[in-house]
């Protein structure tokens, strides 16, 4: 990641580069079954995301999801809609500075790859005891 001036909060920018950084630290085979996912980064979810998920506090929000994940794809439904996976810079700066424990970087692969589990069809249930597994 190129240097952040010393007292500013990452840019929207500095976010992609780091997850574009952590997606190609993927396995390879890994990255060729997530196909034609768009990346991308925002301050924080529109509040109609919120909205339709329940969601007062646009802080507790780190990614998200959209599209029609792989298990639930067709050859016989019409094109889907480009998945996509966002990002959210304010709720995941604000999780590093109150954790601590963790680089940003880290905690930006760390969203990047739960949404992308989500593309694959995987449940939050289901991620997480991938997580806790590999602990």
């Amino acid at each position: 990641m190129s240097e952040i001036p010393s007292g500013l909060a990452p840019s929207l920018d500095d976010l992609a580069a780091l997850a574009e950084q952590a997606f190609a630290a993927l396995p390879e085979g890994f990255r060729a079954m997530t196909g034609e996912v768009i990346f991308r980064v925002d301050d924080f979810p529109p509040d109609e995301v919120l909205d339709e998920l329940g969601i007062q506090d646009p802080f507790e929000l780190t990614g998200l999801y959209q599209g029609v994940d792989l298990s639930r794809r067709s050859v016989f439904d019409p094109q889907p809609q480009a998945s996509m996976v966002f990002l959210y810079r304010r709720p995941i700066l604000d999780e590093w500075a109150e954790r601590g424990d963790v680089t940003l970087g880290d905690l930006v692969a760390h969203v990047l790859v739960h949404e992308i589990g989500h593309h694959f069809g995987l449940s939050d249930d289901d991620i997480h005891a991938i997580e806790a597994a590999a602990d």
